[in-house]
């Protein structure tokens, strides 16, 4: 945990805390307009130095394996869907991918940590 109780940390993790909201509003509207997942992760990685040592820190490690996850499932959907059962496999990780962006969302209004995965 961050132990620098400075007001500056306190600004530091507020500002983290609003960037951690925005980038979960980009996953969120990556399920109309995909291009925003690129820049949510792109966000995720600069940023997530800055979030160590802080509670933020886990909700960086989970919109980044909510991201590479749902990139797996995409592409085994799309190398399977000829077979139809492609179909299936981006349901059903459409629907987890909602999951994770609610949850997260959530435990960050709620000043919560992401368990660890």
């Amino acid at each position: 945990m961050n132990m620098d109780l400075t007001p500056d940390s306190d600004e530091k993790l507020a500002s983290l805390k609003a960037l951690t909201t925005v980038i979960y509003g980009l996953y969120a509207l990556s399920l109309l307009f995909g291009v925003t997942a690129i820049v949510a992760i792109v966000l995720n990685y600069i940023k997530r130095e800055e979030a160590q040592g802080t509670w933020l820190e886990s909700h960086f490690r989970w919109q980044i394996g909510t991201f590479w996850w749902s990139v797996l499932w995409f592409v085994v959907g799309a190398a399977t869907w000829i077979i139809l059962i492609g179909w299936v496999v981006w349901g059903v990780a459409g629907i987890w991918f909602i999951y994770r962006i609610a949850k997260g969302w959530l435990n960050l209004n709620d000043n919560k940590p992401m368990p660890i995965q």
